[in-house]
């Protein structure tokens, strides 16, 4: 009897606490989680913005809903170079951008949104997906109480706009161009005075003269913002930003708080989004360049070739320098020069012979 009555009462108490694990866990996965993404862009603007859109989108859906984020273009709720302060301080507990805005809080940020004369898109992806980038960007950004991850690329930009030609470094002299990150810095050294404005405000800022020249992406996004009726001069290469990341940016506590499968979703999502965008950029930018050429008369030109190997040279020196500033800016910057040192031995005979064979 007492053996009948102590194995009803086991029973009845794993019955309970299933039920009550069951209920547990049922709460979890019916919890909702509403997120605001901050970003850098004007909303909507195609490539940049719809980029943050769709990342957004992709969160949304996967999770059938339990995390919705909304997106706020820059200016709706913050200044767009107050994207990173406000998800640190979680007043969103998202954002959208390029970590080249932020240098100025770390300079090691930098190395996570493009390097003059550094990797390209397909190179980037490999150096933080596998090749232990993801973890220096964790701990770049560990103080702030935010994560950082690839969340778009727009692959090898465009030199950028200009009101006159550049025949030699002396037309760099005195030149005031919107160019950000360390493309201003290389500038700034070639005698020239880099400006950093948002986005929003560079059409104006040319046509009213504030500036010489701006850069900005490429045909694709130029083409949107109507840059080719603020300048004749179109150049490239793009030295300074050879395949930019755009960063995904996320409270650590926001994400944290998330169950593991949410958690996993913010994750895949970004690597969705990075993906597609650089997709996207791949397939808009030849149509885009071929109507700015074609129907509004951009002068395309290349860089002369004494400005180049000068930007080179520049460049080199001051990327060694954002190493200097402190011990974690040395170790990212260690890590990325032999990822690409390494890298590049195997570019050169795969990606790069071919294209110079299919092109013969």
């Amino acid at each position: 009897m007492q053996r009948r009555d102590f194995l009803k009462k086991a029973g009845a108490g794993g019955i309970a606490l299933g039920a009550g694990l069951a209920a547990s866990g049922s709460a979890s996965a019916k919890a909702e989680y509403k997120w605001k993404m901050v970003t850098t862009w004007p909303k909507n603007f195609p490539g940049l913005g719809t980029g943050a859109n769709n990342l957004a989108r992709l969160i949304t859906e996967m999770s059938g809903g339990r995390i919705h984020v909304k997106v706020y273009g820059a200016k709706e709720l913050v200044p767009a170079f107050e994207v990173f302060d406000a998800v640190s301080r979680g007043t969103a507990e998202m954002g959208h951008g390029a970590s080249y805005y932020w240098k100025g809080k770390v300079p090691a940020a930098q190395f996570f949104a493009a390097m003059p004369f550094g990797m390209n898109a397909q190179e980037f992806n490999g150096w933080i997906y596998h090749g232990g980038g993801q973890a220096l960007w964790d701990e770049v950004y560990a103080p702030f109480g935010v994560m950082g991850m690839p969340g778009g690329n727009t692959g090898v930009q465009m030199g950028g706009w200009f009101n006159k030609e550049i025949n030699s470094l002396a037309d760099m002299k005195g030149l005031k161009m919107r160019i950000p990150g360390l493309g201003g810095e290389v500038l700034k050294r070639l005698g020239g005075t880099p400006v950093n404005l948002p986005g929003g405000e560079l059409y104006t800022a040319l046509t009213s003269g504030t500036i010489d020249a701006t850069e900005w992406v490429g045909p694709y996004n130029d083409l949107a913002f109507g840059l080719y009726k603020a300048a004749k001069y179109y150049y490239y290469p793009g030295f300074h930003e050879p395949g930019t990341c755009l960063e995904a940016i996320v409270n650590r506590k926001a994400y944290e708080a998330l169950p593991k499968d949410l958690q996993s979703i913010v994750i895949n999502a970004a690597k969705v989004a990075n993906q597609d965008m650089l997709a996207e950029f791949t397939a808009r930018n030849p149509g885009a360049l071929k109507q700015l050429v074609d129907d509004h008369g951009a002068d395309l030109r290349r860089y002369p070739d004494d400005v180049v190997a000068q930007m080179r040279k520049v460049s080199a020196e001051v990327v060694a320098d954002v190493a200097k500033q402190d011990a974690l800016s040395k170790k990212v910057y260690d890590a990325y020069s032999n990822f690409l040192t390494s890298s590049r031995v195997f570019t050169d005979i795969s990606e790069l012979a071919y294209l110079k064979a299919r092109d013969e």
